[in-house]
């Protein structure tokens, strides 16, 4: 029963992960007249899906999840930001898709400790797998410098794919952390 939930989740967060690949993150905001509007955000929603399934479904789901995102990309489908295939293996955002595999095993982990079942520990936990992202894509530029890959400067690489979607990915860790403990009630998850 337990390898059907770890597959079962495994697959939604699959899912999760493609759909969310494909919207770009937005958050409500007043505007000077007084109406809601949307402001889009510089990301997508595949690095908070990552974490959702993580922080609901487990170690095993989020894993086995990032791992078939990985394997649908490098086998040619088109469902990394600049499509598809092995060819993106050479790209210096890789190391941050490379990352999901850690991350999503780690939250998860963090996510089934006694304890956690509040708003802020999810969220912290959220935080965490986002770091490990992270740092696995720092890594990668910095590898990817020292062989002489890049014709960019590492630090302005880093800008692009660390710092400047960073706040809006911490805000969005908030959202998980929300979502994440209202999914767990509904769904009777026991940390």
């Amino acid at each position: 029963m337990r390898a059907l939930a770890n597959w079962s989740g495994a697959l939604a967060g699959l899912l999760l992960i493609l759909v969310g690949g494909l919207i770009q993150a937005a958050v409500p905001w007043r505007s000077e007249g007084g109406a809601w509007e949307l402001s889009t955000l510089p990301i997508t929603l595949q690095v908070p899906a990552l974490l959702l399934t993580a922080l609901v479904c487990g170690p095993r789901s989020a894993l086995l999840a990032a791992v078939g995102y990985l394997t649908l990309g490098l086998f040619q489908l088109p469902v990394f930001h600049g499509g598809g295939g092995t060819a993106y293996l050479l790209d210096p955002g890789f190391g941050y898709l490379a990352g999901f595999v850690p991350a999503g095993w780690l939250a998860g982990k963090l996510a089934r400790q006694p304890g956690m079942n509040d708003v802020l520990k999810l969220t912290g936990t959220a935080v965490i797998g986002l770091a490990v992202i992270q740092l696995c894509g720092l890594l990668n530029l910095g590898l990817g410098a020292l062989a002489g890959r890049w014709g960019i400067q590492p630090a302005l690489l880093a800008m692009r794919y660390s710092v400047a979607p960073l706040p809006s990915l911490l805000l969005l860790c908030c959202a998980v952390g929300v979502v994440a403990l209202a999914l767990r009630r509904l769904l009777l998850v026991q940390p």
